[in-house]
C-alpha cells in the first residue's frame, strides 16, 4: 500500500532546508573586515553532533507532518522555536571554536546557508501557526522571545566576534541616530498622510464628482519612481529656502528630510484615501437608516455607527501605508535624510554584505513588527481571531 503524504508543504520546506543547510557555507571566517574570509560548511563550523542533530530534528519534523494521521503541529511548533533558539547559540560556539586570541581583528560572516535555514524556518513558523490556529499575538511573542534571547547571548558577548557586530559596535552612535531619524520620517509621513487622505476621502465622499481627477492624480503620484521624485523635489525647495530664510533655521532644504518626507507623504496618500473611502462607502445603507430612525444626528451616525464599523478597513490601510513607508525610507538616505537606508549605500559602495544587513535587518524587523500589530488591531475591532 502506497503512503500518500498528509501535508505535502512543510516536507518540502523542509528537504529545502536541509539542502541549503548542507549545500552552502554556513558562516565565514575572516583575518580582518578587507580580505576575503574562508567559508565553513554546517559540519565544519559547528560539528557532526550538532549538525546532525538538526538536521534530524528537521527530517523528523518532516516526517511527522507527512506520514502521520493526525500530524502533532503543536509539537512540531516546539521543535521549530528550539531550533531556532539554537542558531543565535550556534554562532556564539562558533566563535568561541574558531576566534583565537591572536585574531584580535577576526570576524565570523555569516553565511548563504544560515540565512536559507533562517528563511525557511520562518515559512515553516508561520506555516505551523496556520495549523495550530494560534493568534497572531502567540506567533509575535515567540517572535519577541527569540529576539530577545538573541539581544541576551549578544549583551554577554557570546555573538562579539560575529562581522555584523563588529559593524555595530564601530557604528553604535550612528545606528542610534538613523533609528531615530528612520521611525520619525515613517511616524510623521503615516500621521501627515492619515490626516490628509481622511480629509480627502470624506470629500470626495461628499462631492463624488470629484472621485475619478483626485484618484488619478493620486495614482500618477505613485507611478513615479521614488528617486525620481526625490530628485524632483529639490530644486522647489532649494529655491523655498533661499527665498524664505525662516525654512532654513526649521532645516527645510533641498536635501535632508523636507524632501524625503514630502515625498513619503505623496506616497502614502493613494492606499490611506481608498481605504478610507471604500470602508465609509461600504457601510450598509439600512444600518444608517437604523440609526437616523433611532434619531442620531449626522454627527452621531458618523462617529458611533460609520465610522466603528469602518475602523478595521482603515486600519489595513495605515497598515499598507506603514509599511511601504518602512521600505521607502531608506531610499531616502540618497537625499541625505539619514534612517538605515546610509549603511545600507555605504556597503553597496564599499562590497561590504554586513554593513548592508546592518541597515536591512533593522528595516525588516521594523516591517514585521508594524505589520503584525496593525494586523492584531484590524482584528480586535473586527472581532475575529488575527489570522
Amino acid at each position: 500500500m502506497r503512503l500518500r503524504p498528509v501535508n505535502r508543504v512543510i516536507p518540502v520546506l523542509v528537504l529545502m532546508a536541509l539542502a541549503l543547510l548542507w549545500s552552502l557555507d554556513f558562516v565565514s571566517i575572516q583575518a580582518n573586515r578587507i580580505v576575503p574570509g574562508s567559508s565553513l560548511g554546517l559540519v565544519a563550523a559547528v560539528g557532526m553532533r550538532w549538525a546532525l542533530g538538526l538536521s534530524g530534528v528537521l527530517a523528523l519534523c518532516g516526517l511527522l507532518a507527512a506520514y502521520v494521521r493526525r500530524p502533532p503541529y503543536g509539537v512540531l511548533l516546539a521543535l521549530l522555536c528550539l531550533l531556532l533558539a539554537q542558531l543565535p547559540l550556534s554562532l556564539a560556539w562558533v566563535g568561541e571554536q574558531h576566534i583565537t586570541a591572536e585574531l584580535a581583528h577576526a570576524r565570523v560572516g555569516i553565511g548563504a546557508g544560515f540565512w536559507g535555514l533562517l528563511f525557511l524556518l520562518g515559512l515553516l513558523s508561520i506555516e505551523l501557526q496556520q495549523r495550530v490556529r494560534l493568534h497572531r499575538a502567540g506567533l509575535l511573542g515567540i517572535g519577541l522571545g527569540l529576539l530577545l534571547l538573541t539581544l541576551g547571548v549578544a549583551h554577554l558577548g557570546g555573538l562579539e566576534p560575529l562581522a555584523l557586530m563588529r559593524e555595530y559596535q564601530s557604528r553604535r552612535q550612528q545606528f542610534s541616530s538613523a533609528l531615530y531619524s528612520h521611525l520619525g520620517l515613517v511616524a510623521a509621513a503615516v500621521g501627515v498622510s492619515l490626516l490628509l487622505g481622511a480629509g480627502l476621502a470624506l470629500l470626495i465622499n461628499r462631492f463624488p464628482a470629484i472621485q475619478r481627477s483626485c484618484m488619478g492624480l493620486l495614482s500618477v503620484i505613485q507611478t513615479i519612481p521614488s528617486l525620481a521624485l526625490f530628485g524632483l523635489l529639490i530644486a522647489p525647495l532649494s529655491y523655498l529656502s533661499a527665498q524664505f530664510p525662516l525654512l532654513q533655521q526649521f532645516g527645510v532644504r533641498g536635501i535632508g528630510w523636507a524632501p524625503a518626507l514630502l515625498a513619503l507623504i505623496a506616497y502614502s496618500l493613494l492606499p490611506i484615501v481608498r481605504n478610507i473611502g471604500v470602508a465609509l462607502q461600504a457601510v450598509e445603507p439600512s444600518v444608517i437608516d437604523a440609526a437616523h430612525g433611532m434619531g442620531m444626528s449626522p454627527r452621531q451616525v458618523f462617529f458611533q455607527v460609520r465610522l466603528p464599523l469602518a475602523l478595521p478597513v482603515i486600519i489595513e490601510g495605515v497598515r499598507v501605508t506603514t509599511l511601504q513607508a518602512i521600505g521607502l525610507t531608506a531610499v531616502a538616505a540618497l537625499i541625505g535624510a539619514g534612517g538605515f537606508g546610509t549603511f545600507i549605500f555605504q556597503g553597496l559602495g564599499q562590497a561590504a554584505m554586513d554593513l548592508i544587513v546592518l541597515g536591512a535587518l533593522p528595516i525588516l524587523l521594523m516591517a514585521l513588527l508594524a505589520d503584525s500589530l496593525f494586523s492584531l488591531l484590524a482584528a480586535h475591532y473586527r472581532g475575529v481571531p488575527a489570522p
